[in-house]
């Protein structure tokens, strides 16, 4: 290929983790006019080897209901399925004091609230799907070193001199966005002067399928079940006490975390290897640019309560493939200004609101000032007594949302 002569492509993703992998695959089961599958070009900067991936760390991630179902629309939750462990229970409550409640599948008539996957799994998974799609081209390791928007196309020119030519752009290249930092899309930021501890753990009492997220006087510390008796550690700590508690051996480790957390599923046994990572709301304005719109984290990167990162980040990719099948099925242009202007006006209401309420759960959730610690324990009471409070909060958390989005 002749540097001086562009390849062209339908469709260019630049991240290739969780949210750029969905995309590639949902994008390329879509045909155009001519009856002909998407060519879907995938660009990510870090080498093949999953275990190192950045995007499948050794983390685990909640997929909720919904996000389960748009999976199967897109045909991709058989590849997830064998590698998921499912959440039947979700116990909340709040350390210190009496309120608390508990969700269930049966309530909702759901199999499961959400699964839970290693994101090393769900990597290997999209991996294999890509490799047997013929309309990706995965370009890795690939250094995107400058974007040329024009009236017909976006020119991509990669570190080692290859040039492509795309209808649409989309980043999905995470919290510190390359492509968002090209066009100089402003981005409102709330520290939280915390950080998460992730980590992999094991009790003594298999989990079996109950997930709980607990309130603590530093911040929310969650435990979602995985696989094999294990339980996924989300732990958010006031950021100058975090790196005492990484420097702690495990046995030290444990018995603050078994402080924390308590004995609803017997003692703290064995801990993996642990990471750090500190909390910052990250939100851009408007995620729109020409022929160019950002999706997941680096659209908006969430704090972890309520385990709505991901989840909101595939409404984004459902829907985004939504609008690019009708524009399709209408003749128009896939990255012009029309759709990508309509398919924001579709999401910006359910990103609003799911940014301000885990926002506004993890500063509430995170002060000991007395009169909301009395506020928020009588919802919790009131919450578990009367279940429809639960409605409102449930939809949202589970991803049912998505429904509206797509009407």
């Amino acid at each position: 290929m002749s540097h001086s002569d562009p390849v062209h492509v339908d469709v260019a993703i630049v991240g290739g983790g969780m949210s750029g992998a969905v995309l590639a695959l949902s994008l390329a089961a879509l045909k155009g006019p001519s009856g002909a599958p998407l060519q879907i070009l995938l660009l990510e900067a870090s080498a093949p080897e999953l275990n190192a991936h950045p995007g499948f760390d050794a983390r685990a991630i909640a997929l909720s209901a919904g996000t389960c179902e748009a999976l199967a629309r897109h045909g991709l939750w058989s590849r997830f399925a064998p590698h998921c462990a499912p959440i039947t229970h979700i116990h909340v409550s709040d350390r210190g004091h009496c309120g608390q409640t508990r969700l269930t599948a049966a309530q909702f008539g759901l199999p499961a609230l959400g699964q839970v996957i290693e994101l090393s799994a769900a990597g290997i998974a999209l991996q294999q799907g890509m490799d047997a799609t013929a309309n990706i081209r995965l370009c890795c390791p690939a250094q995107l070193s400058t974007i040329a928007p024009q009236e017909e196309g976006v020119t991509l020119t990669l570190a080692s001199g290859e040039r492509y030519q795309t209808r649409l752009l989309v980043a999905a290249d995470g919290g510190n966005s390359f492509v968002r930092q090209h066009f100089k899309l402003p981005v409102s930021r709330h520290d939280y002067e915390q950080s998460a501890i992730i980590a992999t753990v094991k009790t003594a009492e298999d989990p079996a399928g109950r997930a709980f997220e607990r309130f603590t006087e530093g911040g929310p510390l969650a435990l979602l079940p995985m696989q094999e008796g294990l339980s996924s550690l989300v732990w958010s700590v006031p950021r100058d006490e975090a790196q005492a508690l990484m420097a702690q051996d495990d046995a030290a480790f444990l018995a603050r975390l078994q402080q924390a957390f308590g004995w609803r599923l017997g003692r703290f046994v064995r801990t993996g290897a642990r990471n750090l990572y500190p909390l910052v709301l990250t939100v851009a304005d408007y995620p729109l640019a020409q022929r160019t719109v950002l999706v997941g984290n680096a659209a908006h990167l969430l704090h972890p309560i309520a385990g709505q990162g991901f989840n909101l980040g595939m409404r984004d990719l459902d829907l985004l493939t939504q609008a690019v099948a009708q524009a399709l099925a209408a003749g128009e242009d896939i990255g012009s200004f029309e759709v990508l202007s309509a398919y924001w006006q579709r999401r910006k209401g359910d990103q609003e609101q799911t940014i301000w309420l885990t926002s506004s759960l993890a500063q509430l959730f995170s002060n000991g000032h007395a009169p909301l610690v009395a506020g928020r324990n009588l919802a919790l009471s009131l919450m578990g007594r009367l279940p429809w409070l639960q409605a409102p909060l449930a939809s949202r958390t589970l991803g049912f949302v998505a429904d509206l989005c797509r009407e």
